[in-house]
């Protein structure tokens, strides 16, 4: 079954910065994400959507764990078509990770001089994205002031110290304002860049990357709401996972009990058993979550009311505002 995300004719570039004693998972973890997200893509028929780039002020820089990091890019001059630049994480307690040797200094300027005026332009196509101690270097480069940041729960205080009037937010997973999201540490950059990837390519990808990667989508105690395309999948059963990935590439069929558990190889009833048990409500409320998922992203599109309901997979806008008014009732909305 093929994933239904738009052909782009311009792929994202997506810039990793790499500096000297980069964080190995802070680069590794999100360039598999953007890799795994075009390799199903491919399989469905469709272009590339993500082109990765790896620069920095040096040619080479040797990572946290030692590994020598080589043939790295310049940093380019401008930003000709979308880009993503990404910055990275480095190991050390608050006092010791901003180090404003060359390579440091370097980035720093590259970012006030180059990232930030591509940043200004309300409808840019540019992003600025930072896992961990990147947020820092975007705070010394200028680029986070009046902005809702976060980063690494160690260094919260240290953030607001370079970058007094950004709103920083502890207990964060990850915080988007505008173009410029920052990441907490370490395995949150696989967050960041799997939402990144939803936004961009679409949910079935983001769910199917996730579940290649075996990581589960996870937020922090004041994070919103995840979409339910998202939120029911944090388990491996791969029956309930295959009727999932249907129901998101097409939530517009129409899912019976019986084509539903055909998807899985199982009877209908042994169905609803395993997704109580694995993805925490029956089958057709899951369908339900999707389709008004789905309604609300074109909603918030500006599509047509009229066109709404029919375009999510519902019946009738009776069906639709029924839907919405159970969610309401049930404390979901």
């Amino acid at each position: 079954m093929k994933l239904q995300a738009a052909p782009r004719v311009e792929p994202v570039q997506v810039l990793f910065v790499v500096l000297p004693e980069t964080l190995l998972l802070d680069l590794a973890g999100p360039a598999e994400a953007f890799r795994l997200a075009n390799q199903q893509l491919r399989q469905a028929g469709h272009p590339a959507a993500f082109e990765m780039h790896f620069a920095g002020p040096q040619g080479e820089a040797r990572s946290s764990v030692g590994l020598l990091l080589a043939d790295l890019q310049p940093l380019p001059a401008r930003l000709a078509s979308p880009t993503w630049v990404v910055l990275l994480g480095r190991p050390g307690e608050a006092g010791e990770v901003v180090r404003r040797e060359g390579p440091w200094l370097q980035a720093r300027q590259w970012l006030a001089e180059v990232v930030a005026p591509a940043l200004l332009a309300a409808d840019t196509p540019h992003r600025l994205l930072t896992v961990c101690v990147g947020a820092l270097l975007a705070a010394d480069a200028g680029l986070l002031a009046g902005r809702a940041v976060t980063t690494h729960h160690e260094l919260l205080a240290e953030l607001a110290r370079i970058a007094p009037m950004a709103q920083v937010h502890a207990n964060r997973l990850f915080v988007q304002d505008g173009p410029v999201w920052t990441s907490a540490g370490i395995t949150a950059g696989i967050d960041l860049a799997l939402q990144c990837i939803a936004g961009h390519a679409g949910e079935a990808v983001a769910a199917a990357v996730a579940q290649v990667m075996v990581v589960f989508h996870r937020r922090g105690a004041e994070d919103p709401q995840l979409s339910p395309l998202l939120r029911h999948r944090s388990h491996l059963h791969p029956a309930v996972q295959r009727v999932q990935t249907a129901v998101t590439t097409e939530p517009s069929a129409e899912w019976t009990a019986e084509r539903l558990a055909a998807v899985a190889h199982v009877t209908p009833r042994h169905l609803g058993r395993l997704f109580q048990a694995h993805a925490g409500l029956s089958p057709q409320d899951f369908v339900q979550a999707v389709r008004l998922a789905r309604a609300d992203d074109a909603i918030a599109a500006g599509m047509a009311r009229q066109q709404v309901a029919h375009w999510a997979g519902f019946t009738s806008d009776r069906q639709w505002r029924r839907a919405r008014a159970a969610r309401a009732g049930s404390g979901a909305e």
